[in-house]
């Protein structure tokens, strides 16, 4: 098969900050969908339904992302064997690695899904979710599980096509499953009056519809490769998911590490009641945004990290990380300006102001707080990119691992003395503490003897 080499980003040449740039806009572009994806429940349910129904949706919010990021970080390690084998040209062993990911990650999909079913009530308690949306919350929940097998299955397709080389097709199937799940969203809501249920039914069957159209274009796509048929002598390796495992484990823990630290801090926020959890839900879906252009700059400096170490560059990455602290300032200036400017606004589309002041107040608040700060997840995520894209995983990982831990317990011990605001004084805290360790690493050089390949 002719591959076209062109289409290919190159890392190793031109301007560092114009390359990590252009490469990082479609990254970007593509998680903003994902946002918009996971904010529409909250929106509809907010202006349509009211403040208990924001509440429940955001009561199950934290534990729901940490479901998305193990199958974002799960696909993602998996592929890296399936990338591995195009790349040798080994098609029949890639396709076997293919669906040997798809076999895997459905299985364990299920069993999620069957816990979850079994002990949604009991996770909602321990989260000390208010009495007045546990039983909303607790439907929103069962039916995220239900179609759990989906969300896995939409996650890890998507990593295939991007290990052949495909980041459109994903695109184009999320903006189509963003746009469908808004649209199921009014419907179910406004029209039927379905409330919680109806924006839970809407997420699950916008993520099935897209799984199936995936699972057939793979099928497709599988076509081109080798033989011209998609049919493989063997549908399951047990030695090639052995070698998937050694990559996804680590990858779905960094992916999970700020969706776990969110989860366990989602308890002191709902001891504050249903109107502050509220207003905080409308915060924390705007930081989610906020924050995607920091982590796309962080995923860009780790592939062209990677490539450059291969190309024996060091001195290249070292250009490019100093070309990112300036990108990622630029964006930090313009969404703090945004968020302070607007701020009222952008609380306003989730509720309207009149219906209850303290959790309109609370959603203010948070954006008025953290928009100084988006500058320090910025700089984590690019030094961590450097670490992570030269191989250097031990000192990343720690760094994650004390960020989440000073988010826990600061939010822990101070909540109760200074109030619901001391959960958002933990966040760049947290990031900061996270930078500092890793950019000591980063200093110190050692990132440079750790090349993955001789």
């Amino acid at each position: 098969m002719k591959r076209d080499r062109k289409s290919k980003p190159n890392m190793l040449t031109g301007a560092p900050g114009k390359t990590l740039f252009f490469f990082a806009m479609p990254m970007i572009l593509g998680n903003l969908f994902q946002q918009f994806y996971n904010m529409a429940d909250s929106v509809i349910v907010g202006r349509f339904v009211g403040e208990d129904a924001l509440a429940a949706v955001g009561a199950s919010y934290a534990l729901t992302t940490v479901f998305v990021m193990l199958a974002i970080g799960g696909g993602t390690g998996s592929s890296v064997v399936t990338s591995q084998y195009l790349g040798a040209g080994k098609y029949r062993e890639m396709r076997t690695s293919v669906f040997t990911a798809l076999i895997s990650f459905l299985g364990v999909s299920i069993v999620l899904a069957a816990l979850g079913l079994g002990f949604s009530e009991t996770i909602l308690r321990a989260l000390k979710t208010p009495d007045n949306i546990l039983d909303a919350a607790g439907i929103y929940l069962k039916i995220y599980f239900a179609g759990l097998p989906f969300l896995f299955m939409y996650n890890v397709l998507a990593a295939m096509f991007n290990a052949m080389g495909d980041s459109r097709t994903p695109l184009y199937l999320l903006i189509f499953s963003s746009i469908l799940n808004v649209v199921l969203d009014i419907v179910f809501v406004t029209q039927f009056s379905m409330g919680v249920a109806g924006v839970a039914i809407a997420t699950v069957m916008a993520q099935g519809i897209s799984a199936v159209i995936s699972f057939t274009l793979l099928l497709q796509k599988l076509k081109t490769y080798g033989d011209g048929e998609c049919q493989t002598n063997v549908y399951f390796d047990l030695q090639m998911l052995q070698k998937m495992i050694r990559v996804a484990i680590p990858t779905m823990l960094q992916q999970s590490i700020v969706s776990v630290g969110m989860l366990l801090v989602q308890s002191v926020v709902n001891g504050f009641g249903s109107s502050v959890l509220a207003g905080y839900t409308a915060g924390t879906r705007i930081e989610s945004i906020c924050i995607v252009p920091m982590i796309a700059m962080g995923n860009a400096v780790s592939t062209f990290t990677a490539q450059n170490m291969g190309g024996e560059k060091t001195d290249r990455v070292k250009r490019g990380y100093h070309a990112a602290y300036g990108i990622i300032a630029c964006f930090a200036v313009l969404i703090c300006v945004v968020l302070l400017t607007f701020k009222n606004q952008i609380i306003g589309v989730f509720m309207d102001e009149n219906a209850n002041q303290i959790a309109f107040e609370t959603g203010v608040s948070y954006l008025s707080f953290i928009a100084f700060f988006f500058i320090f997840i910025g700089m984590k995520a690019i030094t961590d990119g450097v670490l992570r894209g030269s191989g250097d995983v031990v000192v990343f990982t720690a760094a994650n691992l004390i960020n989440l831990t000073i988010r826990v317990v600061f939010a822990n011990l101070c909540a109760p003395v200074f109030g619901v605001a001391a959960v958002w004084y933990a966040v760049p805290l947290g990031w900061t503490a996270n930078w500092g360790i890793s950019f000591v690493r980063y200093l110190s050089g050692k990132w440079k003897e750790k090349k993955l390949i001789q």
